[in-house]
């Protein structure tokens, strides 16, 4: 039987619980209504006058569109080359994020990472990588290098490394360090026992959060095509800078863009259930 003495702190426990998670969101309410103030002010006041507007591209799109549905699959068959672009955009990036997030996770790993002195160092360079938008980031690359993919390709490369640093890094720590001391007691080199002794347990974990990157990537890859990117992105700014005349063009790509991401979303989920649960009897 529980002490009234237990039950009153037990009582005040979760009172102060509910008393906090009331504050925090109060202050969340109060932060979102300041920001919205703030950028409608910024905006010139004008969005409760151009609300009633929302809804004026949707419908000229969709009217265009099913006025012109004749014209879609030849607009699906001209942009398949900006799209096949942006697909391969999609997949160097998350191949080269993917590797050099694999490197980055084992240095910032405690037991692991061969020096350890360098676990903070890793720890934030990931966080770095992780922290700056693709966009940002293609912006300067493009600046540099000019338009194109590849600068495109190197921002979410390095958004990539980032996040799978982190990601990798957690799945690392579950690791069972027995088969790495069994081969450090051999004398297996460090490569070695990440190799032999890491890599085969973390692979299905490894594979399917970059699985899952490259959906994510391949949004991105289209998003960093209005700057200037290449790809389908790319396409599809300029049939909408065209505007009217052009939305059947821009419907045709909303409709690719969309089939391409629910067909990866499909499948990747498919490969990652039988990579983490194995493969149904």
């Amino acid at each position: 039987m529980i002490a009234p003495a237990g039950i009153q702190a037990d009582y005040l426990a979760l009172t102060r619980r509910r008393l906090y998670g009331g504050l925090l969101l109060a202050v969340f309410l109060a932060m979102l209504v300041s920001g919205f103030r703030l950028a409608d002010a910024r905006n010139a006041g004008g969005f409760w006058q151009c609300l009633h507007q929302v809804g004026n591209f949707p419908a000229d799109l969709v009217g265009e569109a099913i006025q012109k549905a004749s014209n879609l699959p030849g607009h699906m068959a001209r942009a398949l080359p900006a799209l096949a672009e942006t697909l391969n955009m999609a997949l160097v990036a998350t191949l080269l994020g993917c590797v050099l997030g694999t490197f980055l996770s084992l240095a910032a790993t405690r037991g692991l990472a061969r020096w350890p002195a360098f676990v903070p160092v890793a720890r934030r360079l990931c966080d770095i990588c992780r922290a700056i938008p693709e966009i940002v980031t293609a912006l300067v690359l493009i600046f540099i290098l000019g338009c194109g993919p590849v600068p495109a390709v190197i921002a979410i490369a390095i958004h990539t490394a980032g996040a799978m640093g982190k990601l990798f890094s957690e799945v690392n720590e579950n690791v069972d360090l027995k088969p790495v001391e069994g081969l450090a007691s051999v004398g297996a080199s460090w490569s070695q026992r990440m190799w032999l002794g890491v890599i085969p347990q973390v692979a299905p974990n490894y594979l399917s959060c970059g699985l899952l990157r490259l959906e994510i990537n391949i949004r991105a890859s289209a998003i960093l095509g209005f700057v200037g990117a290449g790809g389908i992105g790319y396409e599809l700014r300029n049939a909408m800078t065209f505007g009217q005349g052009k939305f059947d063009q821009a419907a045709a790509i909303f409709l690719m863009l969309f089939a391409t991401i629910v067909v990866v979303d499909q499948v990747s989920g498919i490969l990652r259930h039988r990579l983490t649960h194995g493969a149904a009897p």
